[in-house]
Parts: C-alpha cells; structure tokens; sequence
C-alpha cells in the first residue's frame, strides 16, 4: 500500500500464525487466516500484528528462528494446496510424529505431483522464485538437508569440514543431498506463494500486515552458518559472548537469550549488506515492522558465554546511527517501529527520534510510578504504538485480576471509570490515546484470562501454544470494536 502506515490514525490485533484457529497443529495461512483478515474488517481494524514468521527450533519460540529470510512450513495450508490441484488425498498422520515431520511428508507428496503434473506456468514461476531468492535460499536449503542428515543437530556438532564450509564437503553434499534440498526449495515456494496471497487479500481490503524483526540471529541457523564473519565466533564456531538483557520487569536476573552477537566493525565495512538484504526480505514480506530489541542499536548487553545468567553482562556501544543512516538511505520510507521497553537511556531515545521511529506504549506498565510513568495516557506522544499489552504480557484480564486493591483502585480512579469491565476499559483507553496506531492482542478482544497468556518471558515451557476458536467469538465483539474504533477516529476506508 502506498502511503506511509503513520500517516493517519489506525487499529490493529496482535494474533501470531500460530493462534489461528484450524485442524492442524497450529494455525496456517488458509481459509481460516483469510477469515480473519474479514473480521478485522468487520470490526473496524486496518493492522494485523503477528510475531516473526522464520521456522522455529523444538521450543516454537520464533524470535529463535532458523533462518532470517525463509517463511515457517508449518505455516502451509494443506486445503490451499489441494485447492491449487498439488495435493491429492486427505492428510496422513503416524503416531509419535512431529507436526514438522507431517509437514515434510505432506510437502513430498506435493512436490512429488508437482514434478509430474506441473503446467510450464507453474514450473517457471518455482523457477524464477529459486533465481530471485538465491542469495539465501541455496544456503538455507542446504542448511536444512544437512541438518536433517544429521538428526537435527545444530550445526557446532556437524563434522568439521560441514561445520566448517569445506567447498569439497559442501559439494558432496548438494550432491549426495540435491533431492533433499529441492524439497526445501519447494516448501519455500509454496510459502510465499501462499503468503503473497493473503498479503494481496489483506491489502486489497485494507488492512496492513506488521510484522516483527528480532535484532539477534539464533546461533543454530542457516545465517549464523552461512556467514560466521559477521558474528563474534571462535574458530570452532562458538561464541564468546551471547546476547540478554540485564534484570529488568520481567526477570530478576535479567535474560540471557544466548545469540552471538554481531561484529559491527565487519558489517559497517560493507555498507551493512547484511542488514540491508534482511530488511528487504521482511519488507517484501510486511507494511510495517516492529524492530524487537530496539535499544540494542545503541548500546547492547553482552555477556560471558560461560555464565548461565545475564546478571553479570555489561553494555557495549553499538552503530545504530550510521547502521540506519544506510536503510534509510535504501529503503525510504522506513516503515519501522522501535520495541523501546526496558532500560532506555536518553541516547536511545535521541536515535529513536533521529529516524522517527514510533516507539511503544504498555498500558499494562502505566498504574504505578505516579503521574510522570511514561505509560500513562497523559504522556503518550502521537508518534507511538499503544498497547494494552503484548506478546510478553499477561492478558489484560488476567493482569487486572493479578492487582492488588490498591493498583486496581488507582487505575480507576486515574482512568474515572469503575463501570465498563475488563478488558474493555483498557482497550478502549488505548484507542483513545494519542498514538497515532492502537494494538490489542486477540485475547483482549475475546476477554480472556491469564491462562491463554502467549508468552512468559524469561521460561522455555509451555509457550507459543495458544489458539483461539471461532466460537469464543462473541457475536456482538465486531460491532462494539468497530464502534470504539469510528468513535476514536482510528476506522479506516476499506
């Protein structure tokens, strides 16, 4: 869509792939996401928030993807593929057997009839999407076969001359692999096929797709792999130092998320290629992006890799100036917001603006502090993304049952209304504010409570697993939104 997504005021809903409601074992991009793109219509909304769309490790967790450029499989509606006349038969299933291994069988009897039934439109198209993408996907084709051949381990514990990117060892490999490796080409075409469809069906009617940039690159991926002088390694791939967050809201002694960190002098060298490829890739993808992590532009917490904490990290100056002197100077205009929670400096802040960067508002954060809590709806700027909470949070009304009498008296009384319930007080407080875009996730919407929460920062059990169902839908839900929406100036002509 041509014009700029904070050039007027807007409405959106937070809801991953994941959570779309359907048969399988997390949500796709069929008939179903398409059904959701109508009741963000229906309701008023013009922003679809989702989370990073990579394919994930064992855990789920998609800001520790696999790979920066390539789309999730799980993600692969298996009804638009028999739609599309590249899958015969209902779906196989064999106990015992991951949803990624399900996948893969189901995407080798696609590409099986693929091979034999495909028109010369059809094979061109796969033809030309291989040639465009090369620059990531031969390695991250190769990445996943050789994975694959070796139990799924990551790439540390491959053989050297694998680990290492022997040009014999790698050309053996596409060799011994190529059948493999022409599967995952495949499943990737597929994936954008189908996304660029539902990109077109949501733009067509309006809406706008936001996305999510994670700063770091999980160590265990096809990038980190393919391009180790971009990263602070050892000679034998290991990191010294990983990336985290000190102690913070969410965790009393920080995160240590384990990414390597990059080596800024190397990619600033190059005129920061490397970024420069990647935002490509997510704005083909997205109208707007969240850059998670945002503070670590400026200055990021490093920490030794022998410690199992981030308490004991220290920040290092990093080149966010120059780093986004050079997108913007690609990419102009530079639809991004900056994920600014957490300890941010007035350095921060100035490089934020520098750019104009939206920033984020938490209303969950806003009722303590007193009056000068940045939160708070009186201190919200116009270039800002309110939230009534995130992918990090609790639900509203699970956080609002977590206060205590006085917490939940003092929000009341500052927002001087005790009648409306939760969560509809806070979501209607974040469309009234100032920001120029307002998010709510999906739970909000359906008013649920703590136990549908996404994600508890900070834990690595029971995350990234949360659906909803169309009959949790209250048919009354798209009329009452649409009409917040209208009555706060954020409704949007389709």
């Amino acid at each position: 869509m041509s014009d700029s997504p904070y050039a007027t005021r807007r409405a959106g809903i937070l809801l991953h792939i994941t959570s779309l409601p359907g048969a399988g074992e997390c949500g796709t991009l069929g008939p179903d996401a398409y059904r959701f793109v109508d009741f963000l219509v229906a309701s008023g909304h013009s922003v679809w928030q989702m989370l990073p769309i990579g394919p994930t490790h064992d855990d789920g967790s998609p800001y520790q993807c696999l790979s920066l450029h390539a789309g999730n499989p799980l993600f692969i509606s298996a009804e638009l593929l028999r739609r599309d006349g590249w899958l015969k038969g209902g779906a196989e299933t064999s106990a015992g057997e991951s949803p990624v291994a399900q996948m893969h069988r189901l995407l080798e009897r696609a590409w099986s009839h693929f091979q034999q039934h495909a028109n010369e439109g059809e094979r061109r198209a796969l033809h030309d999407f291989i040639a465009r993408r090369r620059a990531w996907l031969d390695d991250y084709a190769l990445y996943m076969a050789v994975r694959e051949e070796q139990s799924h381990r990551g790439w540390l514990d491959w053989p050297a001359p694998l680990r290492d990117r022997d040009t014999a060892a790698l050309g053996e490999a596409r060799r011994r692999l190529e059948s493999r490796i022409e599967l995952f080409e495949f499943a990737q075409f597929v994936f954008f096929r189908q996304w660029n469809a539902l990109k077109e069906y949501a733009n067509h009617h309006g809406v706008l797709l936001f996305g999510d940039m994670p700063i770091f690159v999980a160590h265990d991926s096809a990038d980190v792999w393919a391009q180790r002088d971009y990263f602070q390694l050892d000679a034998g791939g290991r990191p010294s130092v990983v990336a985290g967050v000190p102690p913070d809201y969410f965790s009393a002694t920080g995160q240590r998320w384990g990414n390597p960190h990059y080596r800024w002098d190397r990619m600033q060298a190059d005129g920061f290629k490397w970024w420069i490829s990647r935002l490509d890739s997510q704005l083909h993808l997205f109208d707007l992006m969240r850059v998670d992590h945002f503070r670590g532009f400026e200055a990021y917490w490093e920490i030794p890799a022998d410690h199992d904490t981030a308490m004991h990290g220290h920040w290092v100056q990093a080149p966010g100036d120059p780093l986004f002197a050079a997108l913007k100077q690609r990419f102009d205009p530079l639809p991004l917001v900056a994920e600014d929670l957490g300890i941010i400096t007035p350095e921060v802040d100035a490089l934020r603006e520098r750019y104009g960067f939206p920033g984020m508002k938490i209303l969950q954060f806003a009722f303590d502090g007193g009056p000068h809590n940045p939160y708070l709806p009186h201190m919200h700027q116009p270039l800002s993304v309110v939230y009534t909470g995130t992918h990090d949070n609790d639900t509203t009304l699970g956080w609002y049952n977590s206060l205590t009498d006085e917490a939940r008296n003092y929000m009341h009384e500052y927002l001087g209304d005790t009648s409306e319930p939760m969560p509809w007080l806070l979501m209607r407080t974040a469309l009234a504010s100032v920001a120029v875009l307002s998010i709510v996730p999906m739970q909000d919407v359906l008013g649920l409570d703590g136990a549908h929460r996404m994600n508890t920062p900070g834990t690595t059990q029971g995350n990234w697993r949360w659906r909803f169902q169309w009959q949790q839908l209250n048919h009354e839900a798209a009329p009452r939104m649409r009409r917040l929406v209208q009555l706060y100036g954020r409704l949007r002509a389709n």
